[in-house]
């Protein structure tokens, strides 16, 4: 799995945009899996630090319990004004940080709450220029890859590197 710095080096001019979009606002949309596989959404701040990306809990939260269960999450950036550079979206696996001094360094000496490492196995961004839509999207293992719907139409693949 790749930490949001490997992401970030394969593939630096979408690692850029997308940090954006989740840095140009506080509260985000995390899906996690529930007890029964099905899905649950739950409102999230993100937190880029030292090439890593985090996403903290209130102690015991269902979004908490989720990922400490299974850990596979997608997280969508609020969603907005169009011109703040698209729609972005990342998913991968969430790891709880259980490390008393990182814990301390990252969420300072607040309440107790949970801390987990998100590591990213794919990224997307999508937004519209003129009559065409684009998808730019990233998978680990697979590169970057973007797709463009001029008209409405046809999707027209383009292999990045």
């Amino acid at each position: 799995m790749a930490t949001w710095q490997a992401f970030a080096a394969a593939a630096p001019s979408l690692a850029d945009r997308v940090r954006k979009r989740f840095t140009s606002a506080e509260s985000h949309i995390l899906a996690t899996l529930r007890r029964d596989g099905s899905p649950r959404v739950s409102g999230s701040e993100v937190d880029f630090r030292d090439g890593s990306l985090y996403v903290g809990s209130m102690l015991d939260a269902v979004k908490a319990r989720d990922l400490r269960r299974d850990g596979r999450f997608a997280i969508h950036a609020a969603p907005g004004d169009p011109a703040a550079g698209g729609d972005a979206k990342l998913a991968g696996v969430a790891t709880e940080v259980t490390d008393p001094a990182l814990l301390a360094r990252i969420q300072g000496g607040g309440e107790p709450s949970h801390l987990f490492h998100l590591d990213i196995r794919e990224a997307a961004l999508t937004w519209v220029e003129g009559n065409t839509l684009f998808v730019e999207s990233w998978q680990e293992g697979k590169g970057l890859v973007r797709f463009a719907r001029p008209d409405n139409g046809p999707a027209i693949r383009t292999e990045l590197d």
